[in-house]
């Protein structure tokens, strides 16, 4: 036990070496990036100069409760200290590059960006929000023993899109799966369906939604059965005893930039409550 134990020590001693190299590097590294001499961090810390350089030497480590006053002196966080990437810190180089100035600034300058951001915000928050459609968003597979297009609205989820004519003209969106209706409609495109009985009778030429058995599909109708506009598919037709439902037509396609944004989503709740 005792061989075992001298073991561990050995560990947990490798262990802290590495921790105290990696705090050693962070100190230099990041006082250095501010042109921070030694003796400008041990003042701001209330420590003698030669604290400052032990650390950075590694002869000695800061205690506890000196890690937080040294990350706020270098503009740091306690995971860039230790040298650990920050899960909640998942800023693009642009936004670091602000922080890294924001921490730069004299207090009264970062008093007056303070202001600056909150008139921001306020701004924004005042603005009225962009006039949004609610449709019902299908993935590519419905639930079976569907027969009623009025009965399967619950089986979607709400999708918020920015009002137009031709997203108000909508109740549906569905996604194209698979390529038997290039070269117009292509895996993955979003189509907006105006459901039945709205669109009226679906005519021969056009092109609508339907469900057959468990599955959804977009195809053009005709009077012999549901057509493909890739040549490579054939023609699905149906006898009387096949249960096809007509759900609607296809009205167009959704562009990505139909979809409201998730701030426009929020600011359109906060004003209707």
């Amino acid at each position: 036990m005792a061989r075992g134990t001298g073991k561990n020590n050995i560990e947990i001693g490798k262990a802290k070496q590495r921790e105290l190299t990696a705090v050693s590097r962070s100190i230099r590294r990041h006082r250095e990036r501010l042109g921070m001499e030694q003796k400008e961090l041990a003042r701001r810390l209330g420590v003698p100069a030669s604290a400052v350089s032990n650390w950075e030497t590694g002869f000695s480590k800061p205690t506890l409760g000196v890690l937080v006053p040294i990350c706020g002196a270098l503009g740091i966080s306690l995971y860039e200290l230790f040298g650990l990437g920050d899960p909640m810190m998942k800023f693009s180089p642009r936004e670091q590059s602000l922080v890294s100035k924001y921490h730069g600034l004299s207090e009264g300058h970062k008093c007056a960006v303070d202001n600056l951001v909150d008139s921001l915000e306020a701004a924004e928050a005042a603005d009225d929000p962009p006039e949004l459609t609610r449709l019902i968003y299908f993935s590519r597979q419905l639930a079976a023993g569907i027969g009623d297009p009025g009965d399967f609205d619950d089986e979607g989820e709400p999708i918020y899109l920015y009002s137009s004519e031709l997203t108000d003209n909508a109740d549906y969106v569905f996604t194209v799966n698979g390529d038997s209706m290039e070269p117009v409609y292509h895996n993955d495109d979003m189509v907006l369906v105006r459901r039945f009985p709205d669109c009226g009778e679906i005519q021969a030429g056009e092109v609508g939604a339907f469900i057959i058995g468990n599955e959804a599909y977009i195809k053009e109708y005709r009077e012999d059965g549901l057509h493909s506009f890739n040549s490579a598919y054939k023609t699905m037709h149906f006898t009387d005893e096949d249960k096809v439902c007509f759900i609607g037509k296809v009205v167009g396609v959704l562009d990505e930039n139909d979809i409201a944004a998730e701030r426009d989503i929020k600011k359109a709740a906060a004003k209707n409550i």
